[in-house]
């Protein structure tokens, strides 16, 4: 793991997008035109990412709590999400941007899952960036799939549970190919991760803001970039220890 202060950009970068019901409610519209605002939202974010040579973006789409909300907006964001994959997978496969999704997909509908394989097979090979969408996920269920998968190992015999470490479980978790989140950004005014990537975010900088998810600007994304420029990265060591290695590795 790298350590030392933070570059001037994140690699990987991962979004809660809140606050688009909100949205709506103010201007005393439908929920559903809150999203519609929101996914103009993802794309100034994408346009952003990939002007600024930032190589992971991973949204927040639609967790696996969101299954709960009233079963009209569920199925305006299921259009919706439709939608977007018809519309939106030309467009990121031109740019280079290689799509992919984490969640429990088999949640959703055969038409929206054959759209998910179809963006992920097609856009497989673009290395400008990977955007991934989380969609019917949430991080304590990341995990467990995880131990799971770890659990089948020990019952076949082919691993000692006293061998199981942190490194086995982080290579079976989502986005397990991607470097960790330097940056993760909720909008919205919670302060709170909401069951997202939890153990992906171990050491990942946190950013909030009071802006709801369709105001999201460019402006707003380099506020965050800005502050996370001016951390310090210690991965549980101290400035003291920090320094010293920096000196070490300016040192011919």
């Amino acid at each position: 793991m790298t350590q030392g202060p933070a570059p001037s950009l994140p690699r990987h970068l991962a979004i809660i997008m809140d606050g688009n019901g909100r949205w709506a409610q103010q201007r005393r519209r439908p929920r559903l035109i809150g999203h519609r605002a929101g996914a103009r939202a993802v794309n100034r974010t994408i346009d952003f990412c990939l002007e600024r040579g930032i190589a992971s973006l991973t949204l927040f789409a639609f967790s696996s709590e969101n299954w709960g909300r009233p079963a009209e907006e569920v199925e305006g964001l299921m259009k919706l999400f439709l939608n977007a994959l018809d519309r939106e997978v030309d467009e990121l496969h031109r740019r280079g941007v290689r799509v992919r999704f984490i969640g429990e997909r088999e949640r959703f509908s055969a038409g929206i899952v054959s759209r998910m394989q179809l963006a992920e097979q097609r856009t497989a090979g673009n290395t400008a960036m990977t955007l991934s969408i989380a969609a019917s996920y949430g991080g304590r269920l990341d995990i467990v799939h995880a131990t799971r998968e770890l659990a089948r190992e020990v019952a076949a015999g082919r691993l000692r549970p006293e061998d199981i470490d942190e490194a086995m479980i982080g290579q079976r978790v989502a986005l397990s190919d991607l470097p960790p989140p330097d940056l993760f950004i909720r909008t919205g005014g919670d302060i709170r991760i909401s069951n997202f990537l939890l153990w992906q975010l171990a050491y990942t900088e946190l950013w909030f803001t009071d802006i709801l998810w369709p105001d999201f600007t460019a402006g707003v994304l380099q506020q965050a970039l800005d502050d996370y420029a001016r951390r310090e990265r210690r991965f549980g060591l101290t400035s003291a220890q920090i320094a010293a290695a920096a000196a070490e590795t300016r040192s011919p």
